[in-house]
């Protein structure tokens, strides 16, 4: 067993295994490391753990020190550079007219190197972009390509889950994943569902592959011929989560199946394993069961003697009194408009007439040298 520290240089990627030099590190510390490319800072992910011989790549690198405030200060200097440094390869990369696209520059802790990370549909010959990156950096160049996996795992995204992405959170490595495992979990065999933001199939289908490959060994395939207790038919379809198996019945026409459990058929051209007829006593008496669950919990002779309670005397509709139409909007009395005409009728009469032009009854209008006795 050797005792080893695991340190992330990214956000997100592989952590490495370093030897701890006897010190004791907690998760989040930042330290200074050497590695294969030079010195590095990186933040410890894995605190002091033993781990076997066989799963340390020799030599094991050795930690250096704990970073210090002057070794964070020069981290960010680092990212201020490498924002410049973006800048300059982008506009390089245009005018040599090179089909390739910039994701990502890192400086090296000790600015010895700067590594470009770029993706292209093919090989690029970069040859001439080096020369022109070195003469404007004066240090060394190192253009690195990587797929689609590996620039949505750095410049990150959120999932159809609506949570980040697993491969710029918390996966350590890509794993190999295929169809093969869509079909067996009974997802959509449509590109756009079960791709992710990459283009390639999501890495999540292989988080319970594991539980389906268990599921898988005690179901049959589609097509197989079984006997059941009710005769013998055909597998139409099966359940693998639920653990149930859709039959169709030989000589029954429809969709009309028979839907039975792992353990209660025996496929034909093979070793009976079960007895048929313990599994028919066995689906009669749960069916019986079930049918008393359901069951009324009082008979029908406790419900006859139940008192009927007495219907109540309907109360006689009392008359409501006609509106008047013209204040609350009720009904008008058919004898209202004949009683309304005599009045007004009796009213004009009486009354004098009134100058239409003028509108104040007979007054005469005043002359425009003041009022005039008449």
């Amino acid at each position: 067993m050797v005792e080893i520290i695991g340190v992330r240089f990214n956000s997100s990627g592989k952590a490495y295994y370093f030897d701890p030099c006897g010190m004791k590190l907690s998760i989040g510390t930042m330290v200074v490391v050497e590695t294969a490319r030079g010195v590095e800072m990186g933040k410890v992910s894995i605190p002091n753990r033993e781990v076997p011989d066989k799963d340390i790549k020799a030599p094991l690198k050795k930690l250096l020190r704990v970073a210090n405030d002057a070794d964070k200060q020069q981290a960010e200097e680092n990212k201020i550079k490498e924002k410049e440094a973006r800048v300059i390869a982008v506009d390089l990369i245009r005018r040599h007219g090179l089909d390739m696209k910039l994701i990502d520059v890192e400086y090296t802790f000790d600015r010895s190197k700067i590594l470009f990370y770029f993706t292209a549909d093919g090989r690029v010959d970069f040859r001439e972009l080096v020369k022109s990156l070195a003469g404007v950096f004066r240090t060394r160049i190192e253009l690195r390509q990587i797929g689609v996996r590996d620039e949505a795992r750095q410049i990150g995204s959120i999932g159809i889950c609506g949570r980040f992405l697993c491969c710029s959170t918390f996966l350590d490595d890509f794993r190999p994943v295929s169809i093969k495992m869509a079909k067996e979990q009974g997802l959509s065999l449509n590109p756009t569902k079960i791709s992710g933001v990459c283009g390639r199939l999501m890495c999540c289908l292989q988080y319970e592959q594991a539980a389906y490959d268990d599921a898988l060994k005690t179901m049959p395939h589609k097509g197989v011929a079984v006997e059941t207790p009710e005769g013998r038919g055909t597998v139409a379809d099966t359940n693998t989560l639920k653990q149930l198996v859709y039959v169709k019945m030989d000589g029954e026409e429809g969709h009309k199946y028979e839907i039975y459990k792992p353990g209660e058929f025996n496929i034909v051209g093979k070793e009976p394993t079960v007895s048929l007829d313990e599994v028919r006593e066995k689906r009669a008496r749960e069916a019986k069961e079930k049918e008393a669950e359901n069951m009324i919990p009082y008979s029908v002779s406790a419900i006859a003697e139940e008192p009927e309670e007495p219907e109540k005397p309907q109360e006689p509709e009392e008359k409501k009194p006609a509106r008047n139409r013209r204040r609350r909007g009720g009904k008008r009395n058919a004898a209202q408009p004949k009683e309304r005409e005599q009045t007004e009728e009796t009213n004009s009469a009486a009354a004098p007439k009134r100058n239409r032009r003028n509108r104040g009854g007979n007054k005469k209008k005043p002359a425009k040298g003041g009022y005039t006795n008449q």
